[in-house]
């Protein structure tokens, strides 16, 4: 049995569904994102599981304990919203002990569990302060322990870093994990920012249109996605036509360049399918024995750690991401390249 199970999650807004068949075991002390873009269902379900919304059907077990219907103040669950939602007229340390007045902790405990929670996020000298006195990163730091401050079973992070410069946002991601790690917290965290999910989460759930589309670890999830759209929504992807040649031995062609995958084609010889491929697996230059194929460069940007260079071949497009090196000559516009990679690198994306 999971710490927390989510069975068949169902929301309908009037003739709109917003979640459809969503189901999710969640052990103690893992931390899951909800990826997707807006509109999704992430923030809905998140919201389900905090008691906000009630499910149109489904079931939400916590330490085996049904809550599905329970409000919220009844499931032992701290949330962190974007907004930060300090109180302005409380100072940090009667904003971070809260949630323990309402629940008659207050005294002696409640202001020594303030301080721990102060030293965690390393800001203990900032008890008296107020909110408006802290920079944006210290204030959802502040959100963050208020939310902990109660010991919640599940804590539930709904976009917390959207609104921080990306600086800051890097920063206070690797906090969230020291924290989650350091308390073995049980998290759900909604962010529509694949760096994020991809660097914070032990699985990451890839949301469409309601469903869900794969979970999986992020190294599962980026490497080896299960349908189109993971593919194309977690990092960047060239999408190839290409013309099966031999699907038994995995050949293909593009505009008359061969190709091979690693593994077989499940599709008629002479048909079209589509050729999934990384722009971090292409290398410049023909290799004996890999894919090879020539274009015409459209573009070369240069990024710092990367120079990302665009090739027309006939009629298609190909991003290829170059690693940075001091001495490298970058391709010039309208020049003829070849680019090269294993066959283990691509795959055939399914149709669906």
């Amino acid at each position: 049995m999971a710490f927390l199970e989510i069975e068949n999650l169902h929301k309908q807004f009037g003739g709109l569904t917003a979640v459809s068949n969503f189901n999710l075991n969640v052990e103690k002390g893992d931390f899951i994102s909800l990826l997707g873009s807006s509109g999704c269902g992430k923030t809905t379900a998140l919201r389900m599981v905090a008691g906000f919304e009630r499910p149109s059907a489904g079931t939400i077990r916590l330490a085996g304990k049904e809550i599905t219907n329970s409000p919220p103040n009844q499931r032992n669950i701290g949330m962190v919203f974007q907004s930060y939602a300090l109180f302005p007229n409380m100072t940090v340390a009667d904003n971070i002990g809260f949630g323990l007045k309402i629940r008659k902790q207050a005294g002696t405990t409640s202001q020594k569990r303030v301080q721990e929670l102060l030293e965690l996020v390393k800001l203990p000298d900032k008890g008296k302060s107020y909110p408006y006195q802290l920079s944006g990163g210290q204030q959802q730091r502040i959100a963050l322990v208020r939310a902990l401050a109660i010991e919640p079973q599940v804590l539930l992070l709904d976009e917390p870093l959207s609104a921080l410069d990306a600086k800051i946002r890097v920063d206070l991601r690797a906090e969230i994990r020291r924290i989650q790690q350091q308390l073995n917290m049980t998290t759900i965290y909604v962010t529509h920012d694949q760096e994020e999910a991809l660097s914070l989460s032990d699985r990451i759930v890839v949301m469409n249109k309601g469903v869900i589309e794969q979970v999986g670890t992020p190294f599962a999830i980026y490497n080896y996605p299960t349908s189109a759209f993971t593919a194309s929504f977690v990092g960047q992807l060239n999408v190839l036509p290409v013309q099966v040649v031999d699907g038994i031995n995995g050949r293909c062609s593009l505009h008359n360049q061969p190709l091979t995958v690693s593994q077989p084609i499940q599709a008629a010889n002479q048909t079209t399918v589509s050729l999934a491929l990384r722009p971090e697996e292409l290398r410049l230059g023909h290799q004996d024995g890999e894919n090879n194929l020539t274009g015409t460069v459209e573009s070369a940007d240069f990024l710092g750690a990367i120079v990302r260079v665009r090739l027309q071949i006939s009629n298609a497009s190909l991003m290829a991401d170059l690693f940075n090196e001091r001495q490298m000559t970058v391709p010039k516009t309208g020049e003829t390249i070849t680019v090269s990679f294993p066959s283990h690198a691509c795959w055939i994306l399914e149709t669906t």
